[in-house]
């Protein structure tokens, strides 16, 4: 803040602090004293925080000794302005006191709360913020300073996940932790760098390789209580999407989503895919056969599905480690067998053709067999 009009000539264009301090030390000034701490109070207050002047925000901030303003359409703008300002040479922010767990906060409100994922983010957030750190005194990530941490704390909190999750587990965390700093990086203004940037990430387990035989879908379906009708409970209603997964192809979550509305055979659409685009789903003969028995839907949710598959699978058979999921795998290794590689990638909704590879899981046995 510069000394304005008003002030002894001398002192104008000169810093207010300078000002002050002379003042308190000599009464210089006189009966204009206590006018002039009036003047230099009201200029300090200005500085307090954005103030809106004919619809703009106008804020002023001073940065180790040095005053700048600008003006913004919003207060927020104004706010990461003055967060972006406060910077010094060594790329951390002044006086910040915001925590990982700040940052894992923030980012499960603006950011998770938006994702299909949502619930996935929070609590492996949580989860994360919670972890100690034996190399760093048993701290625990969520109470490091974002300014403070860096690639050594992320490696830690690698290595003390490996010791109870898989790679793969491990590998999508800190994804998701790579994300949450590239935010308070680019939007934020918390940080100038990354600490996921140079931690090197776990090897992932191999694709799963798991085909379903019809023995195992004869005995899945009798658990179930499955008797080719329409489904009167739960469990038969399990039973009818397992079926109807192993025709389609398509995911727990997008069958239960399923309405009249969305399903004319022999197409059913799915809305908001994982890839967050619409997919029209072509169905089989025997895909529309389970359709029909209910026509309104299967009227399940995902979690009862994977409660009650595993449940029948524990309790009322010798079936070993099947998944819901691997009807994707044993469906697109069949459809493999009957449809262009183009036309299954667009059936499934892989943008990535060399992903279909994770799913198609035929045998070289097989393969050998139409040589």
């Amino acid at each position: 803040m510069q000394i304005k009009a008003g002030f002894p000539r001398y002192y104008r264009g000169k810093p207010a602090f300078l000002l002050l301090g002379f003042w308190l030390k000599t009464d210089v000034f006189g009966q204009n004293s206590a006018t002039i701490c009036q003047n230099l109070a009201k200029e300090l207050a200005t500085m307090a925080g954005p103030v809106k002047v004919d619809g703009k925000w106008r804020h002023r901030i001073m940065v180790k000794g040095v005053r700048t303003s600008g003006t913004f359409e919003t207060k927020a703008a104004a706010l990461a302005w003055e967060a972006e300002q406060r910077t010094v040479v060594t790329g951390k922010t002044i006086a910040t006191t915001q925590t990982c767990q700040d940052a894992f906060d923030r980012y499960e409100r603006d950011i998770s709360s938006r994702k299909k994922g949502h619930r996935w983010e929070a609590l492996r957030l949580a989860a994360a913020g919670r972890t100690a750190l034996p190399a760093f005194g048993d701290a625990t990530l969520g109470s490091i300073r974002v300014v403070d941490i860096d690639a050594s704390h992320i490696a830690a909190y690698r290595d003390v996940r490996l010791k109870t999750v898989t790679g793969a587990t491990v590998d999508r965390e800190l994804t998701l932790l790579s994300h949450v700093f590239t935010i308070a990086r680019k939007e934020w203004k918390w940080i100038k760098a990354s600490p996921t940037t140079d931690v090197s990430r776990p090897k992932s387990a191999p694709p799963r390789f798991r085909r379903i035989t019809q023995d195992e879908i004869d005995h899945i379906t009798v658990a179930l209580g499955w008797q080719n009708k329409p489904p009167v409970t739960k469990q038969q209603r399990v039973a009818a999407a397992f079926l109807f997964a192993i025709e389609t192809g398509m995911r727990a979550g997008e069958i239960v989503k399923l309405t009249k509305s969305l399903v004319t055979p022999p197409v059913a659409l799915v809305l908001d895919a994982k890839n967050g685009e619409d997919r029209r789903v072509p169905m089989s003969a025997r895909a529309v056969e389970i359709w029909k028995m209910v026509p309104e839907g299967f009227g399940i949710t995902a979690a009862s599905i994977d409660a009650l598959f595993r449940q029948a699978r524990d309790e009322r058979t010798l079936i070993k480690d099947l998944h819901f999921h691997d009807t994707r795998h044993e469906a697109i290794t069949r459809l493999a067998k009957k449809l262009h590689v183009l036309d299954l990638a667009r059936m499934t909704g892989h943008k990535d053709i060399r992903k279909l590879m994770i799913y198609y899981n035929e045998s070289a046995e097989d393969i050998a067999s139409r040589l």
